[in-house]
This record gives structure tokens, sequence and C-alpha cells, in this order.
């Protein structure tokens, strides 16, 4: 989890996904800040947020308590492999260096006996290393058990997106159920999510064709859309709506079969997260297919929600101007429905195409104009769900490593 992702890196991570034929899963650490909780193990007790139910007061004295918890955090970690760490870090912030990388990855020169091998020798024992938890879910279950050791959890990313076909969809899948299985001989409570991106079990045509028909039914309340599933509010007053700018096609019966092929995936998956007891949280992605996005989200939560306990999460992007509308909108879309929601706040990932996208089609951009900006939005969700949450509703994944914000997080929870 990142408060904001350096496009070096991104663009790096996409390369090496191809390091082996499946997918790697990569590990988000973070420490047990989620809601809702079962009860975890008594050595995790003082790292608990507040619950549905209420709060443990040592519990958010000590997650707010930052300094005294890197410090023990870090403590069991050699000084050399927190250099290496620093180290790979500061490369991937190197734009130059990055460029390189991905040009020796795509060259001749990874088809040459003995330099692919030293290529991907450095390669795995770096960057590879730094950003994925393993190949298999063996090596993902090793790295897993040596966060939940240092007091984390670990959140399990089977790095696939961007599916091309139906063929593809099913394939990317199995990968996510499998990963929920494996979570299942982990240490109780050490996985805290699945992470999901619909990309990865959706075609992107199909996408941008779903979202282009839901924003014009926004904006034409009479466009009937046959297919459509009982969702939360997608849309506010505020979202951009220039993506689409004609009536669009209605879906054919081919890609109505589509579509539904997708909500049975999102559907086989959070029954599979049900029976491991671990949450779903769906990714946010481009605004121009995150209405379809928040769409089988929405509708999957529905379904899945029960009780206190809820299983599918939605992504709320605050560096959007129209974010926390959004998420005003539909959390007060599921109190009315009685559908326990959760959703994990983060800042953004897309903040230059978005910008050109909209600068190219001659519309203000959709991120809002100053970091201050971004960061007064992010606190202001984050305190909203917080308080939702001390009035016992809902429940939200704090995605960040600002400091700022955990200060003004920690100041929100003493008043």
């Amino acid at each position: 989890m990142a408060n904001r992702v350096i496009p070096a890196a991104q663009r790096l991570l996409k390369t090496l996904r191809p390091l082996n034929s499946a997918s790697s899963t990569t590990i988000s650490g973070v420490s047990p800040i989620t809601f809702p909780e079962k009860a975890q193990p008594e050595a995790e007790e003082e790292l608990l947020l507040p619950t549905l139910a209420g709060h443990h007061p040592k519990a958010a004295e000590a997650l707010f308590n930052l300094d005294d918890e890197n410090n023990r955090l870090f403590a069991s970690v050699p000084t050399l492999k927190l250099l290496r760490a620093a180290a790979n870090l500061h490369m991937v912030a190197m734009e130059p260096m990055v460029d390189v990388g991905m040009w020796m990855m795509r060259s001749r020169l990874m088809t040459t006996p003995g330099v692919k091998d030293v290529i991907l020798g450095f390669i795995r024992s770096t960057f590879y290393e730094h950003f994925c938890a393993g190949e298999d879910t063996v090596a993902t279950g090793e790295s897993v058990r040596a966060l939940n050791e240092a007091g984390l959890r670990g959140m399990l990313v089977y790095a696939l997106e961007y599916a091309s076909d139906n063929e593809s969809c099913d394939r990317n899948l199995q990968g996510f159920l499998d990963t929920a299985e494996s979570t299942k001989s982990l240490p109780r409570s050490s996985v805290s999510f699945i992470i999901l991106k619909i990309t990865a079990i959706c075609p992107m045509k199909l996408l941008q064709r779903v979202s282009d028909l839901l924003r014009w039914q926004q904006k034409d309340p009479s466009f009937n859309l046959p297919w459509k599933h009982e969702a939360l509010p997608i849309f506010s007053e505020s979202s951009p709506m220039y993506h689409t700018m004609e009536k669009p096609e209605p879906l054919t019966p081919e890609e109505e079969r589509d579509l539904e092929l997708v909500h049975q995936r999102l559907q086989r998956l959070s029954e599979k997260c049900v029976e491991a007891n671990v949450p779903l949280s769906v990714d946010a992605e481009y605004t121009s297919i995150q209405p379809s996005i928040d769409y089988l989200t929405y509708a999957s939560a529905i379904k899945h929600n029960k009780g206190d306990n809820p299983i599918v999460y939605g992504t709320i992007q605050a560096y959007l101007k129209d974010a926390k509308e959004r998420l005003l909108l539909a959390s007060k879309a599921a109190d009315k429905m009685g559908i326990p929601m959760g959703f994990k706040v983060v800042r953004g990932a897309y903040m230059s195409s978005e910008s050109k996208i909209a600068s190219a089609l001659g519309y203000d951009s959709p991120v809002h104009n100053s970091i201050e900006e971004t960061h007064a939005c992010y606190n202001e969700c984050a305190s909203y769900m917080l308080e939702r949450i001390g009035n016992g509703s809902g429940a939200v994944v704090l995605a960040t490593h600002n400091v700022e914000s955990g200060m003004e997080l920690k100041h929100f929870h003493n008043m």
C-alpha cells in the first residue's frame, strides 16, 4: 500500500511480472489496522484498531504511537536488509535507470544464454525480492509468516490485470481462488485481505462499454439497462462524464453473456473469501472504467456483505474531486439497504494519465488541483469513515504512508 506510486517504479513492476509463467503474489505489509476484525492472537492484541462494536483504548494508543511502532517493527530487521531496501527504492525512483532496465528486459539480450541468467539473477535479488512475495503459494506463505512474526499482516495481491478474453479471465480467476485458498494454511489473521483488480477477470473493452452505458444512464435516467444488477450509487453530480460524449450502443447478446460471466467470477471469488474468512478488496483504476468497477463491486457487496462482517470492499481514490461525494452517497445508500460496506481509502495512482486525457478532450482534470487538496480530501474521507465506525456502521482500510494523515487521524480519535 502506498499513498502515491512513483511512475518509474510502476512501470518497472509491470516489467517484472513476466519473470515466471504464473503471476507472483505481492504482499503489502500492514499493521492490523483494518475494520472489522475477529479475535486476534493475544500477541497482536495491542495493535488492534476499533471494531464495529467498539474499541480497545490501548490498541488505539499503540497504533497511533507511530515512532514506537516503527521502532518495534524494524528492530528485528538486520541493518543490511534495511540498506538494501533503501537502495532498491532509490533505484526505482530514478526514471533513467528504470528505462534502461525495461529496454534490457525487452532486448535480444534476454535471448542470449548466460547474459539472460545474469540479468534475471540481478533482478531477482533486488527489485523482485523487494516488491514480490514469491512465485508460488509456498514462497508467498513464507513471506506472510515472516511478516506475521514481525507483527504485521499481509494483503495478498495476485499481480495480474488487463485480461483480453474469457479464457484469460478464467485462468486469472483460478489464480485468485488459489491465493484465497492458500490463506487457510497460514497463521490465523496473518492475511488481512485479498486484493483484486477487476481488469484481471473482465476484459478492458467490456469494462469500457459498461462504463459508457452507466454514464449515459446517469445523464439520462430513462435510458434502460436491462442487464443491470442492484448496486449502490456510482456517480455524484461532480463525477467526470467526458469519457462518454455520444449515446452508446446497447450491449450485444454476446457482451451481456460476457458481463454475466464477470459477475459469476466475482461471485465465486467472494464466496471463496467468505469460506476462507478473509475480505476481498477491489482496487480502483482509471476513471474511464471506474464506473463499471464500482458497479461490479457494489453488486457483489450487496450479495455477500452480511451482518457486521463486510467481505467485499470498494476503493475510494481521494485525489479525485468527486471522491468524498461518492463515498457519502454509497455509504448512506448501503445503510438504507442494511448492507455493511467496507472501503479502502487511498490517494490514487493514475494522476498523470487522468490529467492528460481530460486535457486532450478539453476538460478540467478530475484530479484535485494541488497535493494539499488531495491530503485534505483523504483526511476528510478517513475521518468520515472512522466516525461511521464509531457509530457502529461500516468498515475501512486507511491505506497511506503519509505521517501527517496518521497524526490527523490520531487527533480525530482523541476528540
